[in-house]
């Protein structure tokens, strides 16, 4: 098994290969591993360091989702928690964007403790990614509504970790300041 940091460095260059030249949603045309390195940043920020599983995940939690990365694949490279985290967090993109959002309300209580925690960290960047300076009135109306559908889901995934938590309700006051 690799090391914390090396197991870390490894995650964040396959998921930097993997999602090679895709973009993010939000403000300006920002590499997608920018979300990523965020989701792992907070992660390492709100658990001291302490988990390097659960920020290799972070950095990977998108590449079952949105690349042809495989579970086994991960499992192989980094092990069965990471792999396991990644697939704990997968949206079926086979389903229509309603059902993936209804699920992840219905499903998040029922996650582990670590999938949890990349779902906080997950709706944290996504909710700053959606803040604008000045925004426009689509803008207004996509924030408040992802912001009201992450609190649905953050509210199933509460209590793992205080800090997350509290860093969620900052992103939320932020959104609610740019509406």
């Amino acid at each position: 098994m690799l090391s914390g940091l090396r197991l870390v460095s490894e995650a964040a260059q396959l998921a930097a290969h993997r999602h090679s030249g895709q973009q993010r949603k939000g403000r300006g045309d920002e590499p997608y591993v920018n979300h990523l390195a965020e989701v792992a940043n907070l992660l390492a920020v709100a658990t001291g360091g302490a988990d390097a599983e659960l920020v290799a995940a972070a950095w990977l939690h998108d590449t079952m989702e949105d690349t042809d990365t495989t579970k086994d694949e991960l499992t192989q490279r980094f092990g069965p928690r990471v792999a396991g985290l990644v697939e704990e967090v997968t949206d079926d993109m086979t389903l229509s964007k309603d059902e993936r959002r209804r699920l992840q309300v219905v499903e998040a209580p029922t996650k582990s403790g670590g999938a949890r925690l990349i779902k906080i960290a997950d709706k944290i960047s996504n909710i700053r990614a959606r803040i604008f300076f000045e925004p426009n009135l689509m803008q207004r109306v996509e924030l408040m509504d992802y912001v009201a559908w992450a609190e649905q889901v953050v509210a199933g995934c509460r209590g793992v970790n205080a800090a997350l938590d509290a860093m969620f309700d900052d992103a939320v006051t932020k959104a609610g300041s740019a509406m």
